[in-house]
């Protein structure tokens, strides 16, 4: 499911063009993010998704959970993380897994200057981690706005995610990740001669590695193992209490399962959590039945989850 997912050439002629807005979540850092909006927003809920790894707002899931949630009369925000979607030109620095004051700016925003009601915060991969994170750090201190948060195959324990993807059956994933990270740091380097080092690139083979050399010593971090245990949700989840849905998958190549299964996430009764059988990392791709549903389960299961709560 993880590859079929991959390479599905999806279409989405039914999502209306979106409208382009940036947020200035820090002095130095703008984020863009491509919005769905219904007629008189304010009068309708809300959903803002977050993007794995070297997505974007483009990636198939973003625009799967759009359709699906525009067509429930939900508002949609794709939002863009810092550097994705050829956005380097947009902030001065990097971006890290656990980085949630980006997404809490944006809601935060939506809810002063836009009046939004009712808002869910969904994310894949990584930005699941993000959402993840985002419900701890806030504990009880939500604003009341906030109704739910939502996670499909989030890397809850980097560690052991990263650990996970250095075997050697997930070297095509591994290499698809580098390649992405790889490229991005080349875009900065020329957007801004001479503030990084770009001479480690070469010998860059792992996200580790690529860790190790970038991004945890920009973000103050002693190396990449202190930045994943600090920047995983797992650090945070017994602190959730918004409602909560995640969802994982035993057949996960490189999210293991295991950690869903400690009692600050099963004992927590403001999160329901799926780990399913089958479902590959953000695949979850079940029978097409016609018309609306294209068999994307987790699509329907968060636009569900939240209107439920809208």
């Amino acid at each position: 499911m993880t590859l079929y997912s991959w390479g599905d050439p999806r279409r989405f002629p039914r999502l209306p063009s979106p409208t382009v807005r940036y947020f200035d979540v820090a002095p130095d850092s703008r984020v863009l993010a491509h919005c769905h909006w219904q007629p008189r927003p304010w009068e309708h809920p809300t959903i803002v998704a977050l993007h794995g790894l070297n997505g974007s707002s483009d990636a198939h899931y973003m625009k799967g959970i759009a359709v699906k949630a525009f067509a429930r009369g939900m508002n949609v925000i794709l939002l863009n993380q810092r550097n994705c979607g050829d956005t380097e030109r947009l902030s001065a620095g990097l971006f890290h897994s656990g980085l949630t004051a980006d997404p809490k700016y944006v809601v935060e925003e939506l809810i002063a200057v836009d009046g939004l009601p009712s808002i869910a915060v969904a994310g894949y991969s990584l930005g699941g981690n993000l959402a993840l994170k985002l419900a701890g750090d806030y504990g009880g201190a939500a604003p009341s706005q906030i109704r739910a948060f939502a996670a499909v195959s989030p890397i809850l324990e980097i560690s052991l995610c990263v650990r996970a993807l250095e075997r050697r059956e997930n070297v095509l994933y591994e290499w698809n990740f580098v390649r992405g990270l790889k490229r991005r740091m080349k875009r900065k380097g020329r957007l801004q001669p001479g503030v990084f080092d770009l001479s480690r690139l070469p010998r860059i083979k792992t996200v580790r590695e690529f860790d190790d050399a970038y991004t945890a010593p920009y973000f103050g971090f002693a190396d990449a193992e202190d930045y994943y245990h600090r920047a995983s949700a797992m650090r945070v989840i017994d602190r959730v209490r918004v409602p909560t849905l995640i969802i994982t998958a035993e057949d996960d190549p490189f999210v293991p399962s295991q950690p869903f299964r400690d009692p600050k996430i099963t004992a927590n009764p403001n999160i329901t959590l799926h780990i399913c059988r089958h479902g590959g990392h953000c695949g979850f791709v079940g029978q097409r039945n016609g018309g609306e549903d294209d068999g994307y389960w987790a699509e329907h299961q968060i636009v569900d989850f939240a209107a439920s709560l809208a």
